[in-house]
């Protein structure tokens, strides 16, 4: 069985995600790829900070957080738009 340990610094990578996914989409990355874009990002910050000795827990985690950032971000978007919607 394999430990997955989220520690402060795996889960303050969430934030960080979103905020370069939203640089990227400011600068011209289309949207649909956003989630992707996440992903990436995410498991190459896992390969690096998280579990650089161990790359299939890297990968395995690094999902996790892309897909977590994924909807942040589009949650995020998703109530923005319902802010600047007149009610």
């Amino acid at each position: 069985m394999i430990m997955i340990e989220f520690e402060a610094y795996g889960i303050a990578l969430i934030p960080v995600i979103v905020g370069l996914v939203s640089i990227m989409t400011t600068f011209g990355l289309s949207k649909r790829y956003a989630p992707i874009v996440s992903i990436v990002l995410g498991i190459i910050a896992a390969i690096v900070y998280i579990a650089p000795d161990d790359v299939k827990q890297a990968v395995l985690v690094g999902i996790t957080i892309g897909l977590a950032a994924s909807g942040l971000y589009s949650s995020t978007k998703h109530m923005v738009k319902q802010r600047k919607t007149p009610s």
